[in-house]
């Protein structure tokens, strides 16, 4: 009798244990069709992946002394967490306009939690914190980084040609997520892997990274540095929404930069108690970038007229298209060169590679004003972000510093 209440208490931990960490309620998620690029995490890996950590470091199992008892977290807020978590980007939005949907288990839960965050009431339902935007929408929970497009994103108000039914199960073979990029040219499926101290995503997964290449590349002291193909460079139409670099007859691209702090003076003016107008002059520290870009073109006098049509260059000869001035534009054997003319920059070696690297750096984490400071302290612990290609092989590393703790159980 015992011996068969030993293997049914077996068999039910080993069921409770199958139901939380591995088995999928559902497989399938629904996104809007003019989704561009959709994230898909695996809820249940990343707890396994969490739970195997942290039994293999003990000093977190008792949790940090510091959290709060008052700390409501995402679980108890109202929402229901769902297997695997969608985020997603819309077609001709704004780059960094991302957004994500949840069911309601307990709206008056989630109304609560959300007042508990200091999240503000802007309205129609829409809440707002800092730059994350909150829409409850009957019983659908969208979140989002902007609130432009929440009156066209709840998948489950639309009608069935305007959504997508996305096998998430199927997608994620690897990791614990997978990235699936869509554009007219066809779709490509990234995996996520989140090692002890980096991420990793590819869509490859014998793919390993070029470590000599990287080396090579730490060894400088360059802030940012880049070296690009013709096919990466029109990559950069999908990213940035341009939909035209391809016509501008640029098929190389190097480019090196630095940041620095520099003193700069602003003039404004007021009047004393006679009425007489007096200038008054503030010097202010603001964070500007020393840089030098080296473009290559396939046809020099096209892609010159390219930027004159985009208004590029102006009467000062300067490159427009960067927002970072001063510059100047001149043309090489073969192409153009940019560069900033506050400090001279030595132009990098051409490796013969396609890869970004860009290392971290406090003053460019100084200038991110509206980050709070949880947000700052993750982004300091980056080391470098790294992205080579290689044929049909796409490669993008998120190295954090080394610590005592792997990544998932850092915050």
């Amino acid at each position: 009798m015992k011996k068969k209440l030993i293997a049914l208490a077996v068999f039910l931990i080993a069921v409770t244990l199958y139901l939380m960490f591995y088995h999928h309620k559902q497989t399938f998620t629904v996104v809007p069709a003019q989704a561009d690029v959709v994230i898909l995490l695996d809820v249940k890996k990343i707890k396994r992946q969490y739970i195997s950590s942290l039994l293999s470091h003990p000093s977190e199992w008792f949790g940090s002394k510091n959290k709060s008892k008052k700390t409501v977290s995402i679980e108890e807020s109202g929402v229901k967490i769902p297997d695997f978590l969608q985020i997603f980007h819309l077609r001709n939005s704004g780059f960094s306009d991302w957004y994500s949907i949840f069911e309601i288990k307990d709206k008056q839960k989630l109304i609560t939690f959300l007042k508990q965050e200091k999240f503000t009431d802007r309205g129609n339902n829409v809440f707002r914190k800092d730059q994350i935007f909150v829409k409850i929408e009957r019983d659908n929970f969208i979140l989002g980084t902007s609130d432009r497009d929440f009156k066209s994103i709840d998948c489950r108000l639309l009608p069935s040609s305007k959504i997508n039914i996305l096998d998430a199960d199927e997608l994620i073979t690897h990791g614990i997520g997978s990235i699936l990029i869509q554009s007219e040219k066809g779709s490509q499926n990234l995996s996520v892997t989140v090692n002890d101290d980096d991420i990793e995503i590819k869509n490859n997964i014998y793919f390993n990274p070029p470590t000599s290449l990287i080396s090579k590349l730490l060894n400088t002291k360059s802030f940012f540095e880049a070296e690009l193909n013709a096919q990466n460079i029109n990559n950069l139409d999908f990213i940035f929404n341009r939909k035209s670099l391809d016509s501008s007859k640029i098929n190389h691209l190097k480019a090196v930069a630095d940041l620095e702090q520099v003193s700069d003076t602003m003039v404004t003016y007021g009047y004393d108690d006679d009425f007489n107008e007096v200038e008054k002059k503030t010097i202010q520290k603001i964070i500007q970038p020393n840089y030098i870009i080296g473009l290559q073109s396939s046809d020099s006098p096209k892609t010159e007229e390219y930027f004159r049509n985009k208004k590029w260059i102006n009467v000062q000869n300067q490159f427009t298209a960067i927002p970072f001035q001063p510059n100047i534009i001149q043309k090489t054997s073969g192409g153009f060169e940019i560069k900033s003319t506050r400090k001279k920059m030595q132009a990098a070696q051409k490796l013969n590679e396609n890869y970004v690297i860009i290392r971290n750096n406090k003053l460019m984490v100084s200038s991110l004003k509206t980050l709070n400071s949880r947000e700052r302290k993750i982004l300091l612990t980056l080391d470098y972000l790294f992205y080579t290609n290689r044929d049909q092989d796409y490669y993008l590393q998120l190295k954090f510093k080394k610590d005592k703790l792997p990544l998932i159980l850092r915050w």
